[in-house]
């Protein structure tokens, strides 16, 4: 699999980690590079997406600024991920592309394994899965506008 890989300032302490273990993996990394703020990488990594990588992996210092960042990008699904449930769950149900760590929230051996269980992950193919992504893609493509709201 093809795994775009962007870093800030803070997330470059995890970048070596987390490529070599990537790659020991058998995955192909592209480099998305590392910025001082955390957007550039952001957009960075979505380019990487938009030209053929399949997933991504951003890092800061919390993981927090990255997923905000990343998720205003068209077609991107981000999520801050601090564990192995997420990262598989989030792929699984929610067709995550973009995991998003903080090198100051975990160490590197535990952001390797999150990132190879995201790696191995496969999307479900549940109905109800389906329906709920196409509920996100309407909300990306209209907004407030996008889904009338059951009552409460």
């Amino acid at each position: 699999m093809r795994i775009a890989c962007g870093f800030d300032h803070a997330g470059v302490a995890l970048r070596e980690p987390i490529e070599a273990a990537l790659r020991e993996a058998g995955h192909e990394v592209v480099d998305a590079g590392t910025y001082d703020d955390y957007p550039y990488a952001a957009v960075a990594v979505a380019k990487a997406l938009a030209d053929g990588a399949e997933r991504a992996v951003l890092v800061c210092g919390s993981g927090a600024g990255v997923a905000v960042a990343a998720s205003k990008l068209p077609g991107i699904r981000a999520a801050t991920v601090h564990d192995t449930y997420t990262a598989h769950q989030g792929v699984e149900h929610d067709d995550l592309n973009v995991l998003c760590l903080g090198s100051r929230v975990v160490g590197p051996e535990l952001a390797n394994e999150i990132v190879l269980v995201y790696a191995a992950a496969s999307r479900s193919s549940a109905e109800r899965h389906a329906r709920r992504l196409a509920q996100v893609a309407l909300i990306e493509r209209d907004g407030f506008d996008a889904l009338p709201m059951p009552p409460p």
